[in-house]
């Protein structure tokens, strides 16, 4: 499958060209979270990633440099020369992906469709909260409309 096959198939991505023909700008809700780009002959990405992860990933493919005219904290550049295996390529794609979605208002983030119109996206919701943060949501929930908050026979849940 063609990188940009890949990064379509992401839950509402689009494909823009703001920066002119020469770059391809992929966003979901209106924020990039890949930008496809020639360089120095050589065809490459940037990809939003953990700060942390970012320097490791740097020091261990040789493809992987800071983000060609991006926050270099926050992004990578990966350049395609087929150095760096499909399945990191594909979790780093992910992983920008995730990054950019978990930015998103949690409205936003609940209705995200994917590409293939199926039912809305609710793993991206599960995935980006931690699971505490979901807990205090329900009871919240269950606090607001109290009929939620009991078993059949009335019981507290």
């Amino acid at each position: 499958m063609a990188l940009t096959d890949r990064l379509l198939a992401k839950p509402e991505a689009e494909l823009d060209y703001p920066f002119g023909p020469d770059a391809a700008v992929f966003k979901v809700q209106g924020k990039m979270f890949a930008l496809l780009f020639q360089r120095g002959g050589s065809e490459c990405v940037n990809l939003k990633c953990d700060p942390i992860e970012a320097v490791g990933l740097r020091d261990l493919f040789a493809a992987v440099s800071p983000g060609y005219h991006m926050n270099k904290r926050h992004w990578n550049t990966v350049r395609l020369d087929g150095s760096l295996p499909d399945g990191e390529l594909q979790r780093l794609i992910d992983q920008s992906y995730a990054l950019v979605v978990k930015g998103l208002p949690a409205a936003t983030r609940a209705g995200l469709r994917p590409a293939t119109g199926a039912p809305r996206c609710t793993a991206l919701l599960h995935e980006s909260l931690p699971a505490q943060r979901l807990r205090a949501r329900l009871r919240r929930l269950y606090r607001t409309v109290p009929a939620l908050g009991r078993s059949v026979d009335g019981r507290a849940l």
